[in-house]
C-alpha cells in the first residue's frame, strides 16, 4: 500500500464512516498523534477538501438531476439544514432573488401571482438590481377578509427596486359568482392588466399547499371547508388560486370558473414560468407543478429536490 493509499484509507474512515482518530489507529496499528498527522496531511495534498457552506449555498448536483429527470430549462436547489418551514421558505425566497438579479439580459416585463414566498423574495431583491423592469399582477390578490395581502406592495416592491412600475389587479383571487367574474374581466380596468399580463416574458408564482396555513383561507378567498372538500377530490394545492391533482388538473370547475387571472395553460405555454416551492407541505404540489409542465424553472429546498427524485 502506498503512502498515499494509507492516507486515503484513513481520510476515508474519518470523514466519510465516522470513525473516531483512536478507532482508526487501533484498526490500522497506528498511534492515534499519526492518524492525526495523516489527516493534515490529507489535506494539504488535496486527497481531503472542506468546505463551509453557506445557508443560502446551492445544491448542484441536485440541481442537475431534477433538471434532466423533468426536462426544466433550469433548477436551483438550497441546502436547508432541517425541516423549518421559515427557514426552508427564507432561503428559497432568497435564491430566487438571487436567480432573478443573475438573469441576463433582465426580464422587462414579469407577472407576479402573491403568496409569503414572493413576499419574501421582494425583501431580498437589492434596490437598482435592473433598471426598466415593469411588474404585473397574474391573478387577483384583494383580500375578502379583514386580513390585508402584502400582494400590490409585494408587487410594487419588485418593480421599484427594478427601475420600473407595477400595474395591479384590484379584484379578489376567488369570486362568489362567475357572473362576477365575467363582469369584472369585461371591465377595462381589469380587461386591460389582464391583457397586459400575457404579454409577460417571465413568470413568478408559489404553489399553495392544501394546510390550514393557506394564504387563501387567510385572506378569506376561501374557508377550511372548502380546503377539505378539495382535499378530498384529489386536490394537492394550488397554483395562481387554481386548485390541482397530482396530474395538474383543474379539481372544481366551478371553483375554477369563479377564479380570476391567467389560465394555467398560459404559464405551461409561456416563455419562462418560475415555481419557487419549499417545506415538505408542499411536497405533492411541487411534483405536480414540474412533471405538469406549470414551470421551466424551479426553485426549491434540497429535501424537495430529493423527495422529487425518489418519486420519480
Amino acid at each position: 500500500m502506498t503512502d498515499d493509499d494509507q492516507l486515503y484509507q484513513v481520510a476515508v474512515r474519518y470523514y466519510e464512516a465516522g470513525e473516531t482518530q483512536e478507532q482508526i489507529a487501533n484498526a490500522l496499528h497506528l498511534t492515534r498523534w499519526k492518524v492525526g498527522r495523516m489527516l493534515a496531511e490529507a489535506r494539504e495534498v488535496g486527497i481531503v477538501r472542506i468546505e463551509v457552506l453557506h445557508p443560502r449555498s446551492r445544491v448542484r448536483t441536485l440541481e442537475q438531476a431534477v433538471k434532466e429527470r423533468f426536462g426544466l430549462r433550469d433548477a436551483v436547489v438550497v441546502s436547508v439544514g432541517g425541516d423549518d418551514a421559515e427557514q426552508a421558505r427564507d432561503r428559497v425566497a432568497a435564491a430566487g432573488a438571487d436567480h432573478l438579479m443573475e438573469m441576463r439580459p433582465a426580464p422587462r416585463l414579469i407577472g407576479v401571482s402573491w403568496g409569503r414566498t414572493l413576499d419574501r423574495l421582494a425583501g431580498n431583491l437589492v434596490p437598482g438590481w435592473a433598471t426598466g423592469v415593469h411588474v404585473v399582477q397574474i391573478n387577483g390578490a384583494l383580500s375578502r377578509s379583514r386580513q390585508p395581502t402584502s400582494a400590490h406592495s409585494m408587487a410594487s416592491m419588485i418593480a421599484h427596486h427594478g427601475g420600473g412600475t407595477a400595474t395591479l389587479l384590484a379584484a379578489p383571487a376567488i369570486l362568489e359568482q362567475r357572473s362576477t367574474r365575467q363582469v369584472l374581466e369585461s371591465d377595462r380596468a381589469v380587461a386591460d392588466v389582464l391583457t397586459l399580463a400575457t404579454k409577460a416574458d417571465l413568470f413568478l408564482f408559489s404553489p399553495g399547499a392544501m394546510g390550514s396555513d393557506s394564504v387563501l383561507v387567510d385572506s378569506g378567498q376561501i374557508d377550511a371547508s372548502d380546503l377539505a372538500r378539495l382535499a378530498a377530490a384529489g386536490a394537492v394545492g394550488d397554483v395562481l388560486g387554481r386548485f390541482i391533482d397530482a396530474e395538474g388538473r383543474i379539481v372544481d370547475p366551478d371553483l375554477d370558473a369563479r377564479t380570476l387571472g391567467l389560465s394555467l395553460d398560459l404559464l405551461r405555454s409561456s416563455t419562462t414560468s418560475v415555481a419557487l416551492v419549499s417545506g415538505t407541505a408542499k411536497r405533492a404540489v411541487c411534483r405536480a407543478v414540474v412533471t405538469s409542465g406549470l414551470c421551466d424553472v424551479l426553485i426549491t429546498d434540497d429535501h424537495n429536490a430529493r423527495h422529487l427524485l425518489e418519486a420519480a
